[in-house]
C-alpha cells in the first residue's frame, strides 16, 4: 500500500513538472541579453547552417516539431550536451528564452 501511495505521489509530481514546463513561464526570469550573447559566442547560427543549409533558420521549421516551451528548452539542452558547450541550466534557459521570443512565441 505504501509503495502504491508513493508511486501515485511521484506520478503527480512528475505530471505537475511536465505541465509547468509546457508554458513559457519557465523563461520568466531568463536573462535575454545573456542568451543572445551565448548564441553568438557558441556560433549557433553557423552550426545550424552547416546542419540544415542556408542561413540555418530551417532548424525552426516545421514549428510543429517543438510544441512546448519545455521541449524548446530540451532542444537547447540537447545542443549543449551534444556539443559539450558547458552551459549551466540558467544559461540554457536564457538561450531558449531568446529563441522563444524570436521564433516560437510560446505564452
Amino acid at each position: 500500500m505504501r509503495i502504491a501511495a508513493g508511486l501515485a505521489w511521484l506520478a503527480l509530481l512528475v505530471s505537475g513538472a511536465a505541465q509547468a514546463a509546457d508554458d513559457a513561464s519557465i523563461f520568466k526570469d531568463a536573462d535575454l541579453a545573456l542568451g543572445q550573447k551565448l548564441i553568438q559566442e557558441h556560433r549557433c547560427a553557423e552550426c545550424h547552417a552547416r546542419k540544415f543549409g542556408g542561413d540555418g533558420s530551417a532548424v525552426y521549421r516545421p514549428l510543429e516539431r517543438v510544441k512546448t516551451a519545455g521541449t524548446l528548452r530540451g532542444m537547447v539542452e540537447q545542443c549543449n550536451t551534444e556539443l559539450n558547450l558547458g552551459m549551466f541550466p540558467d544559461e540554457v534557459s536564457a538561450v531558449a528564452a531568446v529563441l522563444n521570443k524570436q521564433h516560437y512565441k510560446f505564452k
